[in-house]
């Protein structure tokens, strides 16, 4: 498909004198309410030029009425939107990852910090996996997959566009191949371990990425441990602890495809005879283990999103410090607790007054060991705070 832009007969679309700040400071996304005017016929997913109120130019970014972001910006230039700007901007991308060392699996694209908003591309060795979560973007798919073939030759390429956020932009959920059809079943290695993902159906891309680096961070502290891990999903941090010396690892989830998927991954290993999971509900268990005085001298929680709403962030704050909490209470005098929170909303300072506050009504005390966020291919751009979302945290707790 060509998709070609008159550039001569551009939309204009001229903002509010007041702002957010963040436009000014960069930020790609220009709400409803922050335009003035829109000069010309301009349909859903249009190529447009934003001007300030004072006519200077702004940036080049896809148009979406039926969006409360209306513009999402590409460009701070006046250059050309065509199937050439999405190969340079996603071969960027890639050399970027080579240069910090992500060669195999990575975030290939990250929206909006890799200039390419609601754009989202996982790499799987020689397979890739998709998210065009905007209507804008999503009408340059075609040239985006080019491009892939051309940078990457791979070896399948899947989209996973099966998310709520699509009909925000007046879009249906949908997922399939954008080439010749493979088995979606793959194995991907990871810090000298195997892990099987399942590109199809498994949760967001398949596999989660961004916490590659931080399940090197635990390899320390688990040696000769007991280790207890909530919310495990497919099992990661969990054989990774087997692997770097713990001698018994538990592993829970609510999902009892995640736990299958678990227990197939340690197999994989050679470490089922350490690293075992089950399918159980974190939230009851942390309660009635810590009543039955259960211990252990690691504890992992690597929850998901509590919310992705400001109207329910109080009830995700209720939430990561009840598990916290919990989690302390299980762990041995002078055990270690791992813990993340992937909820946007719930900024870096917040998280760790959370894990402070659940400290103190543990009656325990804790000395930070480390602290991280998602790993480097997903790059963080100050004050974007959709690209800071991960909070990784390792804490000493012992008795006070």
């Amino acid at each position: 498909m060509l998709v070609i832009i008159d550039i001569c007969r551009m939309v204009k679309v001229v903002l509010n004198k007041r702002i957010g700040i963040r436009v000014a400071n960069g930020h790609p996304w220009i709400y409803n309410n922050e335009v003035a005017s829109v000069s010309g016929e301009a349909k859903a997913g249009d190529i447009v030029d934003v001007y300030y109120s004072d006519n200077k130019f702004a940036g080049r970014g896809y148009f979406n009425p039926q969006s409360q972001i209306q513009v999402r910006l590409l460009t701070r230039k006046h250059e050309e939107i065509d199937e050439q700007f999405f190969y340079n901007r996603i071969l960027q991308a890639w050399q970027y990852r080579k240069l910090l060392g992500y060669t195999e699996n990575c975030r290939l694209v990250f929206g909006e910090a890799d200039n390419l908003p609601a754009l989202v591309i996982d790499k799987f060795n020689d397979y890739f996996v998709i998210q065009t979560l905007a209507l804008g973007m999503d009408i340059w798919k075609p040239a985006i997959v080019k491009a892939l073939n051309k940078i990457f030759s791979p070896k399948g390429i899947y989209e996973r566009n099966d998310v709520p956020v699509r009909e925000l932009e007046g879009m249906q959920q949908i997922k399939g191949f954008l080439s010749e059809p493979f088995d979606t079943n793959i194995v991907i290695k990871e810090n000298g371990l195997l892990f099987n993902v399942d590109i199809e159906n498994g949760q967001k891309t398949g596999y989660f990425l961004d916490q590659q680096d931080n399940r090197r961070a635990i390899q320390r502290i688990v040696k000769g441990a007991d280790v207890f891990g909530a919310f495990t999903y497919t099992g990661t941090f969990e054989i990774h602890a087997a692997h770097y010396g713990a001698k018994s690892v538990l592993g829970i989830d609510i999902s009892e495809s995640a736990v299958a998927q678990a227990n197939k991954n340690a197999a994989l290993n050679k470490l089922d005879n350490i690293c075992k999971f089950e399918a159980m509900n974190a939230f009851d268990v942390l309660k009635k283990w810590g009543k039955e005085g259960r211990k252990y001298d690691v504890i992992m929680l690597d929850p998901p999103a509590f919310t992705k709403s400001r109207q329910n962030i109080d009830k995700a704050i209720t939430g990561y410090k009840e598990i916290n909490l919990r989690g302390m209470q299980l762990l041995r005098n002078g055990g270690f607790l791992v813990t993340s929170s992937c909820t946007n909303l719930v900024q870096p300072d917040q998280f760790l007054k959370i894990i402070d506050d659940a400290a103190k009504d543990a009656k325990k005390k804790i000395r930070q060991v480390i602290y991280n966020t998602q790993s480097s291919d997903h790059p963080i751009v100050p004050g974007w705070e959709n690209t800071h979302y991960l909070k990784f945290l390792i804490v000493e707790v012992s008795d006070k």
